[in-house]
């Protein structure tokens, strides 16, 4: 369906029709939960058929919960290929939120080429990413990824329907698994903020301290004398 809006559709890769296939292909990857206090980062990855789009589709972060989970089950049964990866607090804290959000892209594109029984090929040819980094090499190789050429697109979630659609699934898939949360840990209150950094959240840190969810080396998470104790170990 045509967009309405001034998103451009500039995505150049060509409908993959068997696992063998040599076409170019291009994904678009976003990550969700970046600057949460708690939870893993969630990234999407999203094959349209060249110059596919659907309508109202849009940054997640602009969407109502209610048109992001109608979007994602039409992007699960539209899309060409897609994938969730996620980074883990632990990770996050090893590597910095920056390198785990990549990683968790990474994983999104291995998880979207097993759905897609891509085997040895190249798919996706192209990568179209949200924000101003490229995926290290590194991290490809790790999971006998063929490299793709890759595209950093600044506000790409807003422009790139692709990548649109990734973070409307990362959003989706977090929202649903913080929520889950919220069970085991109800006194933070994730199924309201999602680990979002929430006056709700932080009084709730204050009085309970962190649970195995919390980011410890975020700001905001320890008491400011701990985390300082913590830098100078």
């Amino acid at each position: 369906m045509a967009r309405t809006r001034k998103k451009a559709v500039i995505e150049q890769g060509l409908l993959f029709q068997t696992p063998d296939s040599r076409q170019l292909l291009t994904a678009g990857t976003d990550e969700a939960g970046r600057g949460c206090l708690a939870g893993p980062v969630v990234a999407g990855a999203v094959i349209f058929a060249d110059g596919f789009d659907l309508m109202g589709l849009d940054d997640s972060k602009v969407l109502k919960a209610e048109e992001r989970e109608r979007l994602a089950e039409e992007i699960r049964g539209l899309a060409v290929g897609w994938g969730i990866g996620l980074a883990w607090m632990n990770e996050i804290s090893r590597i910095n939120i920056l390198q785990a959000s990549l990683m968790a892209m990474t994983r999104a594109v291995a998880a979207m080429r097993v759905r897609m029984r891509a085997k040895d090929a190249a798919v996706p040819a192209r990568l179209l990413i949200d924000g101003t980094q490229i995926i290290p090499p590194l991290y490809f190789r790790q999971f006998g990824i063929p490299l793709p050429d890759q595209e950093a697109v600044v506000d790409g979630d807003a422009k790139i329907p692709s990548i649109s659609a990734a973070s409307v699934l990362a959003k989706t898939f977090r929202d649903d698994l913080m929520t889950r949360f919220d069970a085991r840990w109800p006194e933070y209150g994730f199924a309201r903020h999602k680990g979002y950094g929430t006056r709700e959240h932080k009084e709730a840190l204050k009085k309970y301290g962190p649970c195995p969810l919390h980011r410890l080396d975020f700001r905001g998470v320890l008491p400011p004398k701990t985390q300082e104790q913590g830098w100078l170990c």
